[in-house]
């Protein structure tokens, strides 16, 4: 279903807190501040991809565009089993897409493990189809890798993390090779940096934003 924005602020607020928790001190964990703490190693490419679902990608999309050694991010849907699909089609929660977002990333300048920690702190990774009050397939925990080492790390990070318990409840990110990747309608992209003064961005994108700026204060392109 479309996302709706509800009658009053008070509902968006109540909705947004539920929706941002995030359980359990995840952030203290060993296991968050490996993947933090992880530089890049050195490459030849100038480019990687990374590819991440954590509900609406209105969200998502915001956070990722704040970190360094980020070139671009593109909204769009993957893991489903329709060509070309449109929002209507997978806000229906028929297609078996995911909503997600296409990261281009410097891996010169940001590591994939940096971008984990980035894709576990966007979202709860506890809630199984569903972000809050975004309920669906379309909306779930998901990593689609790109490459043995990135499949590697999501997995061993994603089994630390259920290990420590570092969330009140365990970590349902899915983690699937990544399938062709379908750009979401213009009117999506940027949507954030577009549309901030829209209640749904003014009452859940940007507490989920303003929280990911402070954990990633010294990552972000603004500190740079």
């Amino acid at each position: 279903m479309y996302r709706i924005i509800q009658s009053t602020i008070l509902l968006l607020l109540m909705l947004q807190f539920s929706a941002c928790a995030q359980n359990g001190h995840y952030e203290e964990s060993k296991t968050f501040k490996k993947m933090n703490e992880a530089k890049p190693t050195g490459t030849d490419k100038t480019e990687a991809v990374a590819t991440f679902g954590a509900g609406c990608f209105w969200c998502v999309e915001a956070q990722f565009q704040q970190l360094d050694g980020v070139n671009k991010v593109e909204s769009g849907y993957s893991g489903g089993h329709v060509a070309n699909p449109t929002y209507k089609q997978v806000c229906t929660g028929t297609t078996g897409h995911a909503e997600v977002i296409n990261v281009y990333y410097d891996p010169a300048k940001l590591s994939y493990d940096e971008l984990l920690a980035a894709f576990w702190t966007s979202h709860d990774p506890t809630q199984l189809n569903r972000q809050g009050n975004d309920v669906g397939t379309q909306y779930r925990s998901v990593i689609f890798y790109h490459s043995d080492e990135q499949k590697a790390k999501a997995e061993e990070y994603k089994a630390r993390l259920n290990e420590e318990k570092a969330y009140d409840k365990p970590v349902v990110t899915e983690i699937s090779p990544a399938t062709k990747f379908y750009v979401a309608e213009d009117y999506h992209q940027n949507y954030y940096n577009d549309n901030n003064t829209q209640p749904y961005c003014m009452f859940v994108v940007k507490p989920k934003l303003d929280k990911f700026q402070m954990v990633f204060k010294d990552k972000l392109k603004t500190a740079k």
